[in-house]
């Protein structure tokens, strides 16, 4: 059984920075995709940063150069560094195993809040 749990969400200033971790167990971590996705209020859910199972990583064009996702096989956990962090980055976000890319994941966490107020 896929079991995902993050941690790290907060509230931050403006330009600040947060960690999220998501612990990941029930499949092999290394051989599928992992990631993070975002839900805004009123908005769909769309993917950050993807780590794929080929080791390749992905980032959305709005957090190019300020987000970075890592993954520790070891631990089977999965990190996304935050750093410039923008009020347009306030929402709940989710870790996700089995993703489709930046698109879609079949499993997910059960999301861990981040605010951002200017």
């Amino acid at each position: 059984q896929v079991r995902l749990v993050e941690s790290g969400g907060g509230s931050v200033q403006s330009g600040g920075s947060l960690r999220l971790s998501c612990a990941a167990s029930g499949y092999t971590y290394n051989r599928v995709c992992v990631g993070w996705f975002r839900q805004a209020p009123g908005k769909g859910r769309e993917g950050v940063a993807v780590i794929d199972s080929d080791g390749s990583t992905i980032h959305a064009d709005s957090v190019k150069g300020r987000f970075t996702i890592s993954q520790d096989t070891a631990k089977n956990t999965l990190t996304l560094q935050m750093n410039s962090l923008k009020p347009e980055d306030t929402a709940m976000y989710y870790c996700a195993a089995y993703c489709y890319g930046l698109q879609y994941a079949e499993y997910w966490g059960q999301g861990t809040q981040v605010t951002v107020s200017s």
